[in-house]
């Protein structure tokens, strides 16, 4: 039987819809339906509205659409958040509590607070996607990761329609983890986000190439803008501009593997690099590991690997999603004959 749209349903959506140019890669993604919502009451109106369709079964949440790949058509309804503001709501000796919407562009909202001098995300700039799928990914970068200045965050339950509040430690972040990815997988949209931002800057120099950088500037004295900067001029020196070359930033994550298994590679392989984590751990670069398997600006038709950075895969033009996928997986298998190590995409596969 063929559903019935109300009037209202057909005015609030698009139908047969091209996420194409929504998202980094830039390559053809087709969705059942398209709808976009700046406030928790339209985004409920729209879901009362879907509610009696099959559509409403299979709901995705959309931000910045920088860390997704379609290689099908999505069969369900996209929900674009477009909720804004930047709030500072309350302060205290040592910090101030910013409230940023959960559709806020993150890069911008970076730029915002440097100008402010709120201290702690300086390190993170420049990363693509919106403040609400921040926490999902709990992102990170130059030594810095969301959870580091995480406060609370609202959240609406696409199903049984509640706002639930969540604290740092309900949230479970581990290294580009959180609960999001799994309890509640799907099932929420994140309307806004507070971060806990430092009146007192501790800078974070030390990882990556930021000190040599900020040498490279004349920054003697450097503050969270001079970081900031830094860190730009680093990421726009070795990553793709989406807006030019179609990529969705690291395509997987790095692994992390025993501490027993990386001393073994490491009197095969002397040069590999890692760095110790918690619990007899070592984090191994993944983009380390693609090189040496030769994948390193490897190009097969319009689906590639960056030349400068192989941890980002690419879209040089008309490439598809089901190409840049097999494209991964044989990364993946190149990876685990030659390391025994197993990767995990950080791009969420449609």
């Amino acid at each position: 039987m063929v559903p019935i749209f109300t009037a209202n349903f057909v005015a609030m959506m698009e139908f047969d819809y091209n996420l194409q140019p929504l998202t980094t890669f830039n390559v053809p993604a087709p969705v059942a339906a398209f709808s976009r919502f700046q406030s928790v009451e339209g985004l409920l109106e729209i879901l009362h509205e879907a509610k009696p369709l099959p559509l409403y079964n299979n709901l995705l949440l959309l931000g910045g659409g920088s860390n997704m790949l379609f290689t099908k058509k999505f069969e369900g309804l996209v929900l674009k958040n477009e909720c804004k503001g930047i709030e500072l709501v309350q302060e205290d000796e040592n910090y101030f509590y910013v409230k940023v919407g959960g559709g806020e562009n993150w890069h911008q909202l970076v730029m915002h607070c440097v100008q402010q001098q709120w201290a702690g995300i300086e390190n993170l700039a420049l990363i693509p996607g919106c403040v609400g799928a921040a926490p999902i990914q709990n992102i990170g970068a130059y030594g810095v990761e969301l959870k580091d200045v995480f406060h609370s965050l609202e959240a609406l339950h696409l199903y049984d329609h509640s706002t639930i509040t969540f604290d740092h430690a309900a949230c479970t972040f581990g290294y580009r983890d959180s609960v999001f990815k799994h309890a509640y997988k799907n099932q929420l949209a994140i309307l806004s986000v507070t971060l806990k931002l430092a009146k007192t800057p501790r800078l974070r120099t030390s990882y990556g190439a930021i000190e040599q950088e900020l040498q490279k500037m004349g920054s003697l004295q450097p503050g969270i803008a001079e970081v900031s900067q830094a860190v730009i001029n680093i990421r726009r020196s070795k990553l793709p501009d989406p807006a030019v070359v179609g990529n969705a930033g690291s395509f997987f994550k790095n692994p992390v593997i025993a501490a027993a298994h990386y001393q073994e590679l490491k009197r095969s392989f002397p040069t590999i690099p890692g760095f110790a984590v918690a619990n007899e751990q070592v984090k191994v670069p993944a983009a380390w590991l693609i090189e040496q398997c030769g994948w390193k600006g490897y190009r097969e038709g319009d689906a590639g690997v960056n030349a400068l950075q192989p941890l980002v895969l690419v879209n040089f033009g008309k490439a598809t999603g089901s190409q840049v996928f097999e494209l991964s997986g044989r990364i993946i298998e190149s990876v685990a004959a030659r390391f025994a190590i197993q990767f995990e995409r950080e791009v969420n596969i449609f």
